[in-house]
């Protein structure tokens, strides 16, 4: 587990979790119909190097995309590729870079055309759910405390949170302790200090919350083939509220 304790350092996250968020953005703009994800992914490596940063992901145990980018009822790890977007899809864009020692780890749901209403309220659901792991993030309060908050935004909406997949501590490496479920009791686990650099990461699914792992060994998708949402910020722990790192 991390704990940022020097001013340095602190910025230092900034700055990485700044970029990320940059690329996010930018590649969140290109996601219309026609593009593949493959050439979103291309677009995301060409920003890294003007930036002078690294992906995270690109080679991690094998990982073969800049970015991931999984639409529709894939919910992470989606391998970019040939597929391309049509009107109606969602598309999740997870960013991973890293600049000067430190990580910065982001994503977004991005709807291209949606008009199902139902699609909609996941994508919001999501969001708002990351929204409120974020604020419960404060020195004193549990680890689950933030779980319970994420669970509660996404399920009083309608919609089921993945448990096989959990945001995670964050810093010189990409997955660091503690892992952090989206869901839970709250009230339980490590206590929230000042420094704690934490990636909260709802991945939210419209039907039933069980997923699996796609032959290609990566992406995940939802067992019953329903659409999932994801968003993702890298925050510090901080006197007060939380500060996003990838806004």
């Amino acid at each position: 587990m991390i704990i940022i304790k020097s001013a340095s350092d602190l910025e230092r996250m900034r700055t990485a979790g700044r970029l990320a968020g940059r690329v996010r953005d930018e590649v969140a703009r290109r996601v219309s119909p026609g593009v593949t994800t493959g050439e979103l992914s291309d677009y995301a490596g060409e920003l890294m190097r003007e930036m002078g940063a690294e992906s995270a992901f690109l080679g991690y145990r094998g990982y073969p995309g800049w970015i991931c980018v999984s639409v529709n009822e894939e919910v992470v790890h989606g391998i970019p590729g040939p597929r391309r977007i049509d009107v109606g899809d969602i598309v999740s864009l997870d960013v991973g870079i890293r600049y000067d020692g430190f990580i910065g780890d982001t994503a977004t749901t991005v709807m291209v055309g949606v008009t199902d209403p139902g699609v909609i309220g996941l994508v919001r659901a999501t969001e708002k759910a990351l929204r409120a792991g974020i604020d419960a993030a404060q020195p004193g309060r549990r680890l689950s405390d933030i779980s319970h908050a994420i669970e509660r935004a996404a399920t009083d909406s309608g919609f089921t949170v993945v448990r096989q997949f959990v945001g995670h501590g964050i810093g010189r490496q990409m997955h660091e302790d503690p892992q952090v479920p989206n869901f839970g009791l709250p009230g339980r686990g490590p206590l929230l200090k000042a420094g704690m650099t934490l990636a909260l990461e709802p991945m939210v699914n419209l039907g039933r919350s069980a997923v699996r792992v796609q032959p290609d060994g990566w992406t995940v998708v939802a067992e019953d083939g329903k659409p999932s949402a994801h968003f993702e910020h890298t925050v510090a722990v901080r006197d007060g509220e939380a500060e996003v790192l990838t806004a």
